[in-house]
């Protein structure tokens, strides 16, 4: 083999691998949840499934304990959440937020040892405000999580900070010079979008503010009147970015909650649509009335790059599954987390409450049409 022949083959080998690097190594399985023809499957591989779901699993609850006894109030100082637990259940809860969010620090990590009733701790005021907000996700937003609940385990995963939150980008621009000016949030390749070119920010237009998520019309577009579905390119392209994310963190496709013959089409569309046509709501509610609200509470080395506080989006509870640990009902053994002992102000514009009764209403009574965003 002359070396001319042998380095043609060395090209084309080196050619085909680098095509072939973006695809899967088989087997891979589809499971088709929609009429043939319309492209609706869940694809997945044994071998990624199997990493994530040892990534996904939940740990055990201890014995519950006795409710009878004095209640922790009348035993212990300042105890602003959860003084209606007995003081076994008090301790139990205290030792299962250990567990769940500072395994390695212990108990040091949110109080002063030397006195407990303490609140010179940021840890310790962020801690309780985050029972609070568990105990509303509970009790206020069952349209999402359902009667499984969450815990603190399900977004710390025995982490201090949860791995999956996020902060306004600090942005980016090209030099002074350049023709091509301010990049405007697009053509960074953050891992927020899948490194494509999509707007790296799809989260503070919908997880924190209230801007229109819906650019797909239900009819052809029409000049006389302009009563028609008017999105810019731009304003499609944030909204694809949020469900890139949203694919991204359930470990799902669009089909999962859209009908490929008709994307727009709520009464065509699976039931997951509603479910995170909530889940999308939850998330804000969540940002605006608990995590921001706490940002003069965190130090600077706890804030983003603009000085604003970690927040969640749908990563932060689903880590890869349609189902946070696979749903493991772990709520169930920790009743003091599933509903909400003190009133807690809920944020829902009025516009954004669909049905009339608002979050905390069946998910049953959500009426598929009336969602536009």
């Amino acid at each position: 083999m002359s070396v001319v022949t042998r380095a043609c083959h060395l090209f084309v080998a080196a050619l085909a691998a680098a095509l072939l690097a973006g695809c899967e190594r088989p087997p891979v399985t589809a499971i088709q949840n929609g009429y043939r023809g319309t492209g609706m499957a869940q694809v997945n591989n044994p071998r990624t499934d199997a990493k994530t779901v040892a990534r996904n699993m939940a740990p055990e609850s201890a014995e519950a304990a006795s409710p009878d006894g004095p209640k922790a109030s009348q035993v212990y100082q300042n105890v602003k959440v959860l003084g209606h637990l007995s003081v076994g259940e008090f301790s139990r809860h205290m030792a299962a937020i250990t567990s769940w969010v500072a395994p390695k620090e212990g108990c040091a990590y949110c109080h002063n040892v030397q006195n407990f009733a303490d609140d010179g701790k940021y840890t310790k005021v962020v801690a309780r405000r985050m029972v609070q907000m568990t105990q509303h996700l509970n009790a206020d937003w069952k349209p999402h999580v359902g009667t499984t609940g969450v815990t603190c385990y399900t977004c710390h995963r025995g982490n201090p900070v949860p791995a999956q939150v996020w902060y306004a980008p600090a942005g980016r621009k090209y030099a002074e010079n350049s023709v091509m000016g301010d990049l405007a949030g697009q053509n960074i390749g953050a891992p927020s979008v899948g490194y494509s070119s999509l707007p790296n920010d799809p989260y503070t237009p919908y997880l924190l503010q209230d801007l229109p998520i819906r650019v797909n019309g239900n009819e052809a577009l029409k000049f006389t009147g302009m009563k028609k579905n008017l999105s810019s390119t731009k304003q499609a392209e944030h909204t694809y970015g949020l469900m890139v994310h949203m694919a991204n963190s359930l470990g799902v496709n669009c089909t999962f909650c859209h009908n490929t013959r008709a994307f727009q089409s709520w009464s065509e569309a699976p039931p997951q649509r509603v479910t995170a046509w909530y889940g999308i709501r939850m998330a804000r509610d969540l940002n605006v009335a608990y995590m921001e609200p706490l940002t003069a509470t965190f130090p600077d080395n706890r804030k983003g790059v603009k000085g604003d506080v970690a927040k969640v989006n749908c990563s932060t509870c689903h880590q890869g599954v349609n189902k946070p640990l696979l749903g493991a009902q772990m709520a169930k053994n920790h009743p003091e987390l599933l509903q909400t002992v003190a009133p807690v102000p809920v944020t829902v514009a009025a516009a954004d409450a669909t049905p009339a009764a608002g979050p905390g209403a069946a998910a049953a009574t959500a009426t598929p049409e009336a969602p536009k965003k």
